[in-house]
Formats: C-alpha cells, sequence, structure tokens
C-alpha cells in the first residue's frame, strides 16, 4: 500500500511512471478501483472518510479532473462510463 498527497493539481512527491492501485491512499482516501480511458487518462475512484466515493481524473501525476460525492462506487463508475466526468 502506497501513500500519495497532493497539492489539488498534482500528485507530490511520486515518478512519472508510479501506477496507482487499490489499496493505496491519495490525500487520506483510499483507493477503491482504477481504470484507464485513454493512453493518458486514468480513473482513480476513492472512498472519503464520509462514506461517499470521489474520482480523480489523473494524466500522469497531474490531477485534470475531479467530481466527488458518489453515493456509490458504481454511481461514480458509470458516470466515467458515461463521460460525465
Amino acid at each position: 500500500m502506497a501513500l500519495y498527497r497532493s497539492d489539488g493539481r498534482k500528485l507530490l512527491d511520486v515518478e512519472y511512471d508510479t501506477r496507482i492501485e487499490v489499496g493505496d491512499e491519495i490525500d487520506g482516501m483510499r483507493v477503491l478501483s482504477v481504470d484507464q480511458r485513454a493512453a493518458d487518462e486514468c480513473g482513480v475512484f476513492l472512498l472519503e472518510p464520509n462514506g461517499m466515493v470521489t474520482c480523480y481524473v489523473l494524466d500522469e501525476i497531474y490531477i485534470v479532473g475531479k467530481s466527488d460525492s458518489f453515493e456509490t462506487l458504481v454511481d461514480a463508475v458509470n458516470a466515467w462510463n458515461a463521460d460525465e466526468i
């Protein structure tokens, strides 16, 4: 399990070839799922402390999008698959 921090724009102290995996933590939130939509775009689904789900869209180590407060992981993944995130 790896622990990552961000400044809201990018992951800090991370190499460009680092892969986020299920079970890692970003900003204190556990990674529930990871999905690669394009060669350079990755959706990382995180469990918030309040039980809701957040999705970070990463391009390498940069956070290019964020959508939070989904009630379930299924809702977040459906939004990701529908290109709503």
